[in-house]
């Protein structure tokens, strides 16, 4: 078998794949890194030599042959805790190998034993991914005694294929959610194994956790992997789980401080990361409380944080707003992590991480006023300025088109064109890196960086907010403005899209004109008509509520399009006004989102 994990490798050039999105018609959105943006960014050079050169120093010292042999320690005879994962299961949880069948990332794959299911080619990486991720282990435990023998009898068959070291087995991220769900399912485990089994499943465990504590590993997903490991070193007695918890507690804060900002947002700026994080962190809370050890300062500080930034983060419907590369997840995942929360009603209005929420009683608004996070952060990160979420009651109508890291194979999505807001022209802003270079530093999102202001007024029962960005600039020469203004008594949003030349730019020499494109991203079921005007499109969400959508541009149309749900791809709506904007001159389109009255009727 390959040492980089059972599953079929991408293609030669590293394999991001060209994406399309519906409704361009037909002109395709490329997603791999021009050459000159490459090669004229110093700091990216930099960073992938430095990772080119650790990558390669530390697959050559973990695969040696002895290497396991460093990371035993002092042994764990069983299993203090049983550290609560808070997160539910869904309702329709697969029962994976009972029935002889393992269901994944939306694809299954038949095994007649344990055994032949390590040695088996997946059918995709992200199968691959959740396989070893151990994702299968709470839904299968929920199964009673014969579930947890089951798990118990893949767990060590895993460890008899994928005891030594390799890049994917053993990738950091995949480490820690395999650590911290067999944590989590240890006790449980201990009870239906024999003496031998369960003296080889506390050294199995807390082998896997010494190696979270040690390098290399991205800087986005540190705190996730250090509560992965303080998890584990909860789970396992004696002084071999103090040992790793002691260490793990140790270097938690400084990574907490640098993760979980003050506002209480992810450094990522995606949503579900910091929800994410705060499941984890309740998980090491229960588990310190059932040792009777206090909770560190540091973490009740950043469950607080996260819990705060929640309350803003959670739409009507109670799932969160899905932005930069956070999708929307589920309401009994977002109640789960609001369930400590002694105020659980979100406010009217707030802003979080750059985004910005405004509401009247049936509408809520979320936009992004802030730029994509940079660097090593902006693995998940969307180049989708001024993009706008809008529930109207419990309906969310307008959205992005959901991408997160789960979708790899749509990375096009994470471009203005996967979210409701404007595209000028064919250039995207920023774009994901592929190839080698990602394969070293992940689909990092590069190019020029963004400059985002905004100006928020309320009183007088309305709200206004005024985002505007730079990104068409370099290109265009063209500011874009985004206006909202929300009548809170009419339950009223409107808006003006600007663009406009900036006073006092350089005279430069520019194509006169340049097509754009308006897009809202419909959640997936909203229905849409289009009205005899051509102008206005009747609107219905799950509730059968009405609502008019009306605007101004010289072209409305409801066109297809798609939308990431847990990694896999829906088919959806999107209504686009296009038309030609000027490079010398101002360009206004307005339109309007109001309740549609009894006769739905737009006139």
């Amino acid at each position: 078998m390959s040492p980089l994990g059972p599953f079929a490798p991408r293609d030669a050039e590293g394999g991001l794949n060209e994406g399309h999105i519906p409704g361009l018609r037909g002109a395709p959105i490329r997603t791999p890194v021009r050459a000159a943006a490459a090669k004229t960014d110093p700091a990216l050079w930099a960073a992938v030599a430095a990772q080119l050169a650790a990558r390669q120093v530390w697959i050559e010292l973990y695969g040696l042959p002895g290497y396991t042999m460093t990371l035993a320690g002092a042994r764990a005879d069983g299993f203090a805790v049983s550290p609560r994962d808070f997160r539910p299961l869904p309702e329709e949880a697969p029962r994976p190998l009972l029935s002889g069948r393992f269901t994944l990332a939306g694809l299954s794959l038949d095994a007649e034993g344990p055994t032949d299911l390590w040695n088996r080619p997946t059918p995709s990486r992200a199968f691959a991914v959740e396989l070893h991720a151990f994702a299968w282990l709470p839904a299968m435990m929920a199964q009673g005694d014969k579930g947890a023998r089951e798990a118990l009898a893949l767990t060590l068959a895993w460890h008899d294929v994928f005891a030594r070291w390799s890049p994917f087995s053993w990738d950091p991220d995949i480490l820690a959610r395999r650590v911290y769900r067999l944590a989590c399912a240890g006790r449980r485990l201990a009870q239906v194994a024999t003496e031998a089994e369960r003296l080889r499943l506390t050294d199995i465990l807390a082998r896997q956790a010494r190696q979270l504590l040690r390098p290399p590993g991205g800087v986005m997903g540190r705190a996730e992997r250090l509560t992965a490991a303080a998890v584990a070193g909860c789970a396992l007695s004696g002084k071999a789980g103090a040992g790793i918890r002691r260490t793990a507690l140790k270097r938690l804060p400084h990574v907490l401080e640098a993760t979980v900002f003050p506002d209480g947002h992810h450094a990522s700026r995606a949503p579900e990361m910091g929800l994410e994080l705060l499941l984890d962190l309740l998980t090491l809370d229960d588990a310190l409380a059932q040792l009777s050890e206090p909770t560190p300062e540091a973490l009740a500080t950043a469950i607080s944080r996260l819990t705060t930034a929640l309350r803003i983060l959670v739409q009507p419907d109670g799932r969160l707003a899905a932005f930069q590369g956070g999708g929307p997840s589920t309401p009994e995942r977002v109640a789960a992590a609001r369930a400590h929360d002694e105020t659980p009603a979100p406010p009217p209005s707030g802003a979080v991480g750059g985004l910005v929420r405004i509401s009247s009683p049936l509408l809520t608004v979320m936009i992004d006023v802030d730029a994509p996070a940079r660097g090593a952060w902006s693995a998940a990160a969307c180049g989708q300025p001024a993009a706008i979420e809008v529930a109207c009651g419990r309906d969310r109508l307008f959205t992005s088109a959901g991408w997160t890291p789960r979708a790899m194979d749509r990375q096009a999505l994470r471009l203005t064109p996967g979210a409701s807001t404007l595209t000028l022209g064919e250039q995207p802003l920023g774009e994901p890196l592929s190839g080698w270079k990602s394969d070293l530093l992940g689909p990092r999102l590069i190019g020029p960086a963004l400059h985002v202001s905004r100006d928020h007024r309320e009183g007088d029962g309305a709200v206004w907010l005024e985002v505007e960005h730079d990104g068409w600039m370099a290109h265009y020469g063209l500011m874009h403005q985004r206006r909202l203004y929300l009548d809170q008594r009419l339950d009223e949003l409107r808006a003006e899209e600007r663009l406009h030349p900036p006073e006092g730019r350089p005279d430069v020499s520019r194509a006169i004109a340049a097509p754009y494109a308006l897009r809202f991203q419909l959640e997936p079921g909203v229905q849409a008509s289009l009205a005899r005007d051509r102008r206005s499109i009747l609107l219905r969400g799950h509730s059968g509520r009405g609502w008019w959508f009306r605007s101004d541009g010289p072209d409305v149309a409801i066109e297809p399009a798609v939308h990431v749900d847990e990694g896999l791809t829906r088919r959806s709506l999107q209504i686009v006004v296009r038309g030609s904007a000027r490079t010398d001159a101002e360009t206004k389109v307005r339109w309007k989102l109001s309740p549609a009255g009894a006769s739905g009727d737009p006139h």
